[in-house]
């Protein structure tokens, strides 16, 4: 198999020794090597019967030796066919022909806009030290806004110098906007002095994930190939929260190309422990927000992404319904599972960020007319709560605090009852998102660009991208078939409750509901005896953000973990 560049055309192809790892890699037999397949694929010549015979192993198939001389036939028809696909020119940004959607025949998504109701904030003072507002929740910074006890420019200043601070030891900043920021907060000081109000974000300076497209800046998507990329637009959530009002100060690191913690330039650190990684991929935003480096972050999830580092930083993130955000001038990674969504320090700041970058547009056609209903004064005793009972193992009770989130719900007028989710082989469903990303990273992957990724082990994308090159198109489109019968045996449990608990990684809750579309908040519940954050899970349905949100405010209103702050950072 030749590398090939991004156009498509052939480049330095595998010398033997890279070919012998690469299959070996793969797990193929290596009876294969020596003979006709490594002949052939080096010369680029015909794919034999024998080729044909090897191939059997990694489909689980046998055919007899008539049916391969006529399926050799039409292999080979299949190679001309690949050839001519890769001569056009394909672009990350280009979805294919085909949507997903979290919604099953006869389901429908609420189009009935009420009042969206925030809670009314304290009576609020400017303090001495500007820099005690670092670690004010949106909802705070926007009340001193509007009553001009603080400027959108003074806090665009003391944040920016923040960042510059401590991205010394977190390494969460990839590009700081500063002339932007400085455009923006200006114009929302003035717009705020002449009476114009945009809303609870109006001056409120913010973080953007780096596969977050914004004209003029460099959009890096954490890879040293893609490092001096700009694309020549704003993603939709950059407009609409331009739109709002909100101030964006920097693009925050991810992990190279949405994995982990690990970019171009270094490891994203976390605040609690530098020594640690902020863990990823929405590493930069995660770790700028519990440092009090941004007022909010924009985050994206496909299989743990949000909650994987606000888990770790101890942040409180929202994965919203997947449609629910449109991904336009967003990085591609699975379109069929790519989710955009805020990370906070609160979840009504998750409210007022999602009411600001919810619904549809002209390009992300998966993005419905659904309402977002929310209302912090909301009678969470009259929802129905459930929790998965048996993914509250040792690690979800570590030092007693998956009990203490039950107790503390009971506390407040809510009775969670055991729920199980259904039995399903759910890990077998993985290959969509391997499929999908590696046709995202198709040319990527044929070049030689992919040896500039830092990672280059086995679970890191160039290994993943490779070995998608063998998941079957009949296995993809199977795997999606079985997506639909994990989608209907999640239905019943909505029809039980309204909400559910789960720790974040217990059971298999992460990956059935990121492969569902279900709406997750994940939001700190304690620390562990080393004093590192802990959190949970809180799960609704298609579309329910707005209870979710409220359901979750009401369990911070009854709870600090949210407000404590990491050392390194006050």
């Amino acid at each position: 198999m030749n590398k090939s560049s991004a156009s498509g055309k052939p480049v330095t192809p595998f010398d033997r020794r890279t070919f012998l790892a690469y299959f070996s890699g793969l797990g193929l037999s290596s009876t294969l090597l020596p003979g006709v397949l490594w002949a052939q694929s080096a010369d680029k010549g015909a794919v034999t019967i024998a080729a044909i015979k090897e191939a059997e192993k990694l489909a689980g198939l046998e055919f007899t030796d008539d049916e391969r001389e006529m399926m050799a036939r039409g292999v080979n028809g299949l190679k001309k066919t690949f050839a001519e696909l890769r001569t056009i020119p394909i672009t990350n940004a280009t979805p294919p022909a085909i949507q997903f959607s979290p919604l099953l025949p006869g389901e429908t998504v609420d189009t009935t806009q009420h009042t969206f109701a925030l809670s009314k904030p304290p009576d609020l003072e400017r303090p001495a030290d500007l820099e005690d507002l670092a670690f004010w929740p949106v909802t705070h910074l926007s009340a001193l806004l509007r009553a001009r006890k603080v400027t959108s420019v003074e806090l665009t200043k003391m944040y920016l110098a923040r960042l510059r601070r401590f991205d010394e030891q977190l390494h969460c900043v990839v590009t700081y906007t500063d002339d932007l920021a400085m455009r923006q907060a200006t114009r929302a000081d003035e717009e705020l002095a002449s009476g114009k109000n945009r809303g609870p974000l109006h001056g409120i300076p913010w973080g953007a994930k780096d596969l977050l497209a914004v004209r003029d800046y460099p959009t890096t998507w954490g890879a040293a190939p893609f490092k001096d990329q700009i694309i020549d637009v704003d993603g939709t959530v950059v407009e609409r929260l331009d739109a709002a009002g909100a101030v964006l100060i920097a693009k925050l690191a991810l992990g190279a190309l949405a994995m982990g913690d690990v970019w171009y330039d270094e490891r994203t650190r976390n605040p609690w422990n530098p020594e640690r990684g902020s863990s990823g991929s929405s590493a930069g935003p995660a770790s700028a927000t519990a440092a009090g480096l941004v007022g909010f972050s924009i985050g994206s999830e496909t299989l743990g992404s949000i909650v994987s580092p606000c888990t770790t930083c101890g942040v409180t993130g929202l994965r919203p319904t997947f449609g629910r955000v449109s991904r336009h001038g967003a990085m591609a990674l699975s379109w069929s599972m790519d989710k955009i969504g805020p990370i906070c320090r609160t979840a009504e700041d998750c409210a007022a960020v999602l009411q600001a970058i919810a619904g549809p547009d002209d390009h992300d056609a998966t993005v419905p007319s659904a309402a977002f209903n929310y209302d912090s004064k909301m009678d969470i005793g009259a929802l129905r709560v459930g929790y998965i009972e048996d993914a509250f193992t040792e690690r979800a009770l570590e030092n007693g605090n998956g009990a203490a989130t039950l107790e503390t719900l009971r506390s407040i007028g809510v009775d969670p009852v055991p729920i199980s989710l259904p039995e399903f082989p759910t890990n077998a469903l993985r290959i969509i998102l391997n499929a999908e990303a590696g046709a995202a990273f198709d040319a990527f992957s044929r070049s030689e660009e992919d040896d500039k990724l830092k990672r280059q082990d086995a679970g890191a994308w160039p290994n993943t991208y490779r070995t998608a090159r063998f998941i079957p198109a009949i296995e993809y489109i199977q795997a999606n078939r079985a997506r639909t019968l994990l989608m209907e045996a999640m239905r019943p449990i909505f029809d039980q409750v309204d909400l559910y608990i789960a720790p974040p990684f217990g059971g298999s809750n992460l990956l059935i509901t990121n492969l569902t579309g279900h709406p997750c908040v994940v939001l700190p519940n304690g620390f562990t005896e080393k004093g590192m954050p802990t959190s949970m899970t809180f799960m609704a349905n298609l579309f329910d953000e707005g209870r979710l949100l409220a359901f979750a405010h009401a369990f911070q209103e009854a709870t600090d973990h949210h407000r404590q702050y990491p050392p390194l950072t006050v």
